[in-house]
């Protein structure tokens, strides 16, 4: 009962109702927590290993244009697993994202089907996934990297978002507190903060020109390192403009060098990327143009990007699952709480506000806490970005023997750090260039 209906039946009273609306979110994410799981094992070398036992998994998988070729498909089993499993979760999305749309409370039938059902749910999910198992390769994989890159692209905007929102949060609730209470002691924590993060930000630099650019060559690196450093000047010399002050008190270097560590992350994986073992030494050897040979390791995913990456995808999935932001203008764009349809439901035991604090409640009679459609659009992104990360942004090439790092991840991971920090500069400026509106 816990798994196929609304209420726990008696024997599981300690059961919360699956009509909670974070209950309901967070579920959704433990499947594709527990996707990402499966793909993680599968691309490990011992277990990659086994996957050629999978009947019909690698036989046939040369087949490209009705044309059978002789590939040694066992060179990139794992790759193909990943992006197998990436396929099935944002079918699976996909899939519930089209069925809400439109649902405006649970008084709509569909609503039952996003609060309930979740062991057929689950063997909705696992039907999917074995059924993306027996895709034929052909076009498959080199038009769904594309399709990744979309995805995860916008992935990385929303992490920006977020990542912004955090940052302006976290400033201002400590600014609060330094107002209410040991002023010296809140400051001393803001300037250590900061001062961490800038100093990390710095060492990072200084790390990537040693190891990612040589003084002959390799200009496509320090080209990048050097425009990200510049613009990482500029929003934090614009953070603490008097005029920007004075229209934002609390904006100041805390959100700047967050932002700033986040996007020398960003220029890491990036140039990690780079398709050239003279200016990128932690290119996979086997994923360059040469020929894969049985001599050579087995793709693994746990390069050091991977596991930066991998974690910041946790965080702000179970940030989109569980909270709502402190501003109503993210939550205008995120489609939460603040700006659902229930918002106004009331602030008592049921709304989503009490006591200032921001919730998440089980009453959407009159209107849902979040917008389904959007929240399972959001995991679809995500799914496509762990698929990404997981398979380090390569690219089987057309005789699918050989991964190799395209320029198209590079160029990628490299705009979404200029657009994140282009957003983070509209979002100090933006009360200077439109008065009119609020901000606050």
């Amino acid at each position: 009962s816990c798994l196929c209906g609304s209420a726990p039946c008696l024997l599981c009273g300690c059961c919360p109702s699956a009509k909670n609306s974070t209950i309901s979110r967070l579920l959704f994410t433990f499947f594709l927590f527990l996707g990402t799981l499966v793909s993680i094992i599968m691309i490990i070398p011992g277990v990659e290993k086994e996957l050629h036992k999978l009947p019909g998994f690698c036989e046939g998988s040369g087949s490209v244009l009705g044309v059978q070729t002789k590939v040694d498909c066992s060179s990139f089993l794992g790759h193909k697993a990943v992006y197998r499993m990436g396929f099935a979760m944002a079918a699976f999305f996909c899939l519930f994202a089209v069925l809400m749309v439109c649902v405006r409370s649970s008084k709509d039938p569909r609503a039952a089907l996003q609060n309930g059902f979740w062991f057929f749910k689950f063997l909705v999910l696992v039907g999917i996934t074995v059924g993306a198992f027996y895709i034929p390769d052909g076009a498959f994989t080199s038009v769904w990297f594309y399709f990744g890159v979309v995805g995860s692209f916008l992935f990385i905007l929303i992490q920006l978002v977020l990542l912004i929102d955090l940052a302006h949060s976290w400033s201002q609730r400590w600014l609060h507190n330094a107002e209410q209470g040991s002023a010296k002691g809140w400051y001393a924590a803001l300037c250590t903060v900061t001062f961490i993060f800038y100093a990390a930000s710095i060492a990072a630099l200084v790390l990537l020109y040693v190891y990612y650019t040589k003084p002959k060559g390799c200009t496509e690196g320090k080209a990048f390192i050097s425009i990200n450093l510049i613009l990482c000047l500029i929003v934090s010399v614009v953070s603490i403009l008097p005029k920007i002050q004075e229209a934002q008190p609390h904006s100041g270097l805390l959100q700047a060098s967050l932002i700033t560590l986040y996007t020398i992350y960003v220029t890491w994986a990036a140039l990690a990327n780079v398709p050239s073992q003279h200016c990128n030494p932690t290119l996979l050897l086997r994923n360059s143009t040469g020929s894969a040979t049985a001599t050579e390791p087995l793709t693994t995913w746990w390069d050091a990007p991977s596991i930066v990456g991998l974690v910041i995808f946790i965080l702000c999935t179970l940030f989109i699952s569980l909270r709502s932001s402190d501003h109503p203008q993210v939550n205008k764009l995120m489609l939460t709480e603040e700006s659902g349809a229930g918002a106004g439901a009331g602030a008592g035991p049921g709304g989503a506000e009490e006591g200032g604090v921001h919730r998440a409640y089980d009453n959407e009679q009159d209107g849902v806490s979040y917008n389904y459609t959007f929240f399972h659009l959001c995991l679809l992104l995500a799914a496509l970005y762990i698929m990404m990360t997981l398979t380090n942004w390569y690219r089987p090439d057309e005789s699918l023997q050989v991964l190799s790092s395209p320029w198209t991840a590079v160029w990628v991971k490299i705009c979404s750090s200029w657009a994140g920090l282009l957003l983070y500069l509209w979002t100090l400026v933006a009360p200077l260039l439109l008065p009119n509106r609020d901000f606050s």
